[in-house]
């Protein structure tokens, strides 16, 4: 059993390197919270037993207990696939081609806006139950296929009502700086001024987002918009993440640093100066392996960043496009195979640096005396660095949420 003596708000660099573990040990859980741990006695038993006379016990049985994974990047919310562009690539077509033919990110609004809300939160709440059953207990959804002041907010108040209904713990990310719509085509700067003037305050009248993102990318939004779009949403409070440095250098990680984000994501194109920045932030970097494997993109940076001292969290970017996975342990696997992270590395950056990325790791990621008792236990498997090893298994057997032990059913 992965666990922390004292609550930690991330790791960074040599103490990514080792997990705490216990071995034949007891969890208690009391209400929905970790009430403790330690190495299993039949004395120590005895004690919980007769102190808790309504105890529902659970036998690992040779399993392993881990929190439950975190994915602090997706855009979950979708309408329609896009095996024709995965298709388009294999052919030879590049993810800008592909964008310019009016596919990608174009083709996912021009669903979406068709879609009704009830049908959005239902296929929505299938993907929130596919990754719960995976193992992940908490995520962040991402607006962004809308485009429009309507679409957007539809995306968001289904984001809302799966908060409300589901049992994984749910942060909200306005993203209508995803793309520039068509309407909008050689008109960016109408957009940017409707992001700002008309959808950002009927979000934050709603309080529909937690965080607000951008697309800092070539042919997308400059390191300028960014700035323009974040020092607008900081002044309602909804703060920062970016999408940065993914298909080129586009000055997205310098756009979050000095807008205070939370988190900067993707990175295959971080350079040195970047991780010193970095280095001197509270800014997370996010690495989507699950993407950059799927676009057949180039390895961020993710040892230099760890060497330098960096703290590193692993997402998902569960998408219709470039990432339809939600499966963090393959997230967990792609970082050791493509980037040589360790399986501990790996593990801690799926967990509590992830957590950090959407400002839960008070909350969740690991298992520590009063965090939230969301946890999954595997099938019997030799040691922890089984679960990378195992990169096409689905190896969590149980899962416990908010305390609560879930079945496939369940939401």
């Amino acid at each position: 059993m992965h666990v922390e003596e004292q609550i930690r708000l991330r790791y960074c660099g040599e103490e990514m390197k080792s997990l705490k573990t216990v071995s034949d040990a007891y969890l208690l859980i009391k209400d929905d919270r970790i009430h403790s741990f330690g190495i299993s006695s039949e004395d120590k038993l005895r004690d919980i037993r007769m102190n808790h006379l309504q105890l529902t016990e659970i036998d690992a049985a040779g399993g392993h207990v881990f929190p439950s994974w975190v994915d602090s990047h997706t855009h979950l919310v979708y309408a329609g696939s896009r095996e024709n562009e995965f298709v388009g690539r294999l052919n030879g077509l590049s993810y800008e081609e592909i964008a310019e033919r009016g596919g990608g990110i174009l083709q996912s609004a021009a669903r979406l806006r068709l879609a009704s809300e009830d049908d959005l939160f239902e296929s929505a709440k299938n993907r929130l139950n596919e990754i719960m059953l995976l193992g992940t207990g908490s995520v962040e959804i991402k607006s962004g296929y809308g485009l429009d002041m309507e679409s957007e907010l539809k995306m968001l108040r289904v984001i809302k009502r799966l908060k409300e209904k589901s049992s994984l713990t749910i942060r909200s990310t306005f993203l209508g700086a995803h793309a520039v719509p068509q309407e909008y085509k050689g008109n960016k700067r109408d957009y940017l001024k409707l992001l700002i003037n008309e959808m950002l305050p009927a979000i934050a009248e709603e309080k529909l987002a937690d965080y607000c993102d951008i697309f800092c990318e070539k042919n997308y939004f400059t390191k300028e918009d960014a700035l323009e779009l974040f020092n607008a949403a900081n002044r309602f409070g909804i703060i920062p993440k970016v999408h940065a440095e993914q298909l080129s250098h586009s000055g997205g990680i310098q756009a979050g640093i000095e807008s205070n984000a939370r988190s900067v994501d993707h990175l295959e194109f971080a350079s040195a100066e970047d991780i010193l920045l970095l280095k001197k932030s509270e800014t997370m970097p996010v690495l989507l392996p699950g993407a950059q494997f799927f676009l057949g993109l180039q390895n961020p940076p993710a040892r230099d960043m760890i060497n330098a001292g960096l703290s590193v969290a692993i997402s998902s970017d569960f998408n219709p496009g470039s990432c339809p996975s939600g499966n963090m342990n393959q997230m967990v696997s792609f970082a050791c195979i493509l980037y040589k992270m360790t399986p501990e590395e790996a593990i801690l950056a799926a967990t509590t640096n992830s957590a950090y990325a959407i400002n839960l790791s008070h909350e969740t990621g690991s298992i520590a005396i009063g965090k939230k008792a969301n946890l999954f236990i595997t099938k019997e498997i030799p040691s922890y660095s089984f679960l990378p090893y195992s990169f096409g298994s689905n190896l969590a057997d149980r899962i416990i949420l908010n305390g609560k032990l879930m079945n496939k059913n369940s939401f």
